[in-house]
């Protein structure tokens, strides 16, 4: 194993696989996992250590009625520890854990992290329910799987950005996860794999919702999940409360101000 894949504790998720194959298959409302202290702590605490402020760095921001995010996929722009644990999580060795775990075989990692890296959501913010793109263009693979890691030190319900897990056909939210620090949720993407955290963040200001996403893929899907190439597919709630034009429209452009100074 090369010092890259020492950054993961695959000895112990290995010995864990047993329990984490039933209760991932079990899971409802689609198959995942919340797995708790997913990093040893001294590489989580490095991670966060590293992890970029809202204007450390050119961040992508994403500002309109679903969403209120920033988001990076420019290993330029993370520390040398977040691009060594990426890559570990990219490796062979981790890919087969994964296999192991989900039961989907075949795993591709992508290496440039279209739409994951990092991910950083302040007071306000949030990401509606929604179906991830389904298809990664470049690279020609069906998403088949998520890997999320929480980096949020202190942080309380109230302080909400649980991720939602909802039914397929958008009734009910049957599953929530607060974003704890080293916590780890893998889930199976699908075209109704419903999820998000579509309420506005209530913490601190100067604290954010901050996570390490990772997309996996494979050469084709089960036939039964085949459907039209799509890009992310958002989703009202019942009852969703419909956001004011005029007020995204000032938020973008104070976003934009704000990026300017």
């Amino acid at each position: 194993m090369n010092a890259e894949q020492t950054l993961i504790p695959l000895d112990k998720l290995n010995r864990l696989l047993p329990s984490l194959k039933t209760e991932y298959a079990s899971a409802q409302p689609f198959p995942h996992i919340a797995m708790e202290n997913f990093l040893d702590l001294e590489i989580a605490e490095a991670v966060l250590k590293e992890f970029p402020g809202e204007s450390d760095i050119r961040w992508k921001n994403y500002y309109d009625q679903n969403q209120k995010k920033q988001a990076n996929e420019n290993e330029a722009f993370m520390g040398p520890l977040t691009r060594k644990l990426l890559r570990a999580l990219n490796s062979t060795e981790f890919l087969k854990f994964l296999e192991e775990m989900t039961g989907i075989e075949n795993l591709v990692a992508d290496p440039g992290f279209r739409g994951g890296g990092l991910h950083n959501i302040y007071r306000g913010g949030k990401l509606g329910i929604h179906a991830d793109f389904n298809k990664h263009e470049s690279l020609n693979l069906d998403r088949r799987l998520n890997l999320l890691i929480y980096l949020n030190k202190n942080w309380k319900e109230e302080y909400g950005g649980h991720i939602e897990l909802w039914n397929d056909n958008m009734s009910q939210c049957v599953k929530r996860h607060l974003p704890l620090f080293n916590r780890a949720v893998v889930f199976t993407t699908t075209d109704t794999s419903y999820h998000g955290h579509p309420d506005p963040l209530n913490c601190p200001p100067d604290m954010s919702r901050k996570s390490l996403a990772l997309y996996y893929y494979t050469d084709g899907r089960p036939e039964d999940e085949v459907g039209h190439n799509h890009s992310t597919l958002f989703k009202d709630r019942p009852n969703e409360p419909k956001e004011n034009s005029f007020k995204i429209k000032i938020g973008k452009y104070l976003r934009k101000f704000k990026s300017l100074k």
